[in-house]
Formats: structure tokens, sequence, C-alpha cells
């Protein structure tokens, strides 16, 4: 259980991050729930989380911007008192062959994937140093394990979200702050909303056969969120059905 914890998710507004902000308020943790542009999907997440009782607030952030993220988590902080968990889930995409790829599709998605979650962990960090304990969690993905066609700018944010994950494991392990990621396979969210389980060829490769659910990924986050997981650091948790192994 997380009653009594401050946790900041961001991507939160719909997908796997409102899934993990409503299981987060369903454990009893109070949220932030940082969104990007979409307000009322934003204040659907919160409606949710507040069904639990606790504190739900939402903060309309781009991650990507160095000084807008520093003044979200101080404000963050100022309303809640502390943070405690730190969900980077924020990302988008811009698909295409790297042949054709517009250089600013490219840096958008390093932008936000990577150096937003850079940026959400930078600001985070003295606050859970002070604490002298933390959890940051970062959502990957199993195409920055295996890479794949038609995302050379997605799959090269994620594989750097991993490398991102262990450096920081490694600094902040004498902090007592942990930091893991998870990487989802197939998820059933707005990103992949053309995948079909009768008629797409990739649901072959997932040995479960099926595609996930944001719920998987949030009983995820929150078993790394929790005292249960406070001796694991610096791990890459697949949660894909099998398709990565």
């Amino acid at each position: 259980m997380l009653k009594g914890k401050k946790a900041l998710v961001t991507g939160a507004s719909r997908g796997i991050g409102r899934a993990i902000a409503v299981e987060f308020a369903k454990q009893g943790a109070d949220v932030a729930i940082i969104y990007a542009g979409n307000e009322a999907a934003a204040e659907e997440t919160k409606a949710e989380c507040e069904k639990y009782g606790v504190n739900a607030i939402t903060y309309k952030c781009n991650v990507a911007d160095f000084e807008v993220s520093k003044d979200v988590v101080t404000q963050v902080k100022k309303e809640f008192g502390t943070i405690d968990i730190l969900v980077n889930n924020a990302g988008v995409t811009r698909d295409g062959l790297v042949a054709m790829m517009k250089e600013t599709d490219f840096d958008e998605v390093i932008d936000t994937n990577l150096k937003g979650t850079f940026n959400m962990i930078r600001h985070c960090t003295p606050i859970f140093i002070r604490n002298r304990g933390g959890r940051v969690i970062n959502i990957s993905s199993v195409s920055g394990i295996m890479g794949n066609a038609g995302q050379a700018n997605y799959s090269a944010s994620k594989a750097g979200v991993i490398g991102l994950t262990k450096a920081v494991a490694r600094e902040l392990a004498a902090r007592n702050v942990t930091c893991n990621a998870i990487a989802p396979g197939f998820i059933t969210t707005d990103m992949t909303k053309g995948l079909s389980e009768d008629n797409n060829a990739l649901i072959g490769n997932i040995p479960l056969g099926r595609v996930g659910e944001p719920q998987d990924i949030a009983d995820m986050a929150a078993f790394l969120a929790s005292d249960k997981a406070s001796y694991i650091t610096g791990e890459v948790i697949r949660v894909d059905g099998g398709m990565a192994i």
C-alpha cells in the first residue's frame, strides 16, 4: 500500500499514465497529475483518483522544457509538502523510416521521452535526497530493448531511458532512492489503437497471444513504488507478454 505517499505522474491524462495515477490513488497515495495539453482528460483522471478519498491536483507541463518542469516540481512540492514517488510516463511518437525521418520528428521524440525524463529526475532529486528516500519509475519500452523498424527516434529515446535509469540508480542508491524502468510491450492505448488482436500479425510475436492493458503496467508501477521493492534498483522489467524473450 502507498497510504500517505505523494506521487507525481507525468503523462497522466490517459492510457498508462492514468492507470498508474488511479492505482496509486486506490492504494492511498496523493497524486500530482501532469499533462501536456488535454485538460479535460486530466480532469477525468483527477476525478477517478478522488473517488478513493485522496488529494489529486492537475498540472499542465511540457516536460521537455527544463525551466517549466522545474517550476511545476516546485509547485507540486509546495502544495503536497513533498514528493515520494516520481513516475516518468510522458511520451510521444513520430514514426517513420529513418531514411525519410524529419529532424524535427527525431528531436521532438528525444526531447519529450528522454530529456523530459531527465528533467523531472533532475528537479525531484534534491527532494529525494533531503527525504533520504524516494522511488523513480521510468516507463521505457520493448522498442528500447529490441529496436523497432519505423521507430528509430522512439527506440533511441526509450533505450536512452534505460541507460539513464541505470546511471541514476547507481548515483542515488546511497541516498536510499531506487530507480527502475518498466518496458511495456503492446498495450491497449491511444498510441497502439491501430493494433487488433484479430488481424494484426504483430500479435503472433507475443507468446501470451494478446496485447496488454494499462492496468498491467499500473500494477508493476505500484509494486516498484512500494516497500516490497525496496531492494530492487537499476532494473528494467518487461511487461510484454513475453514479446522480448
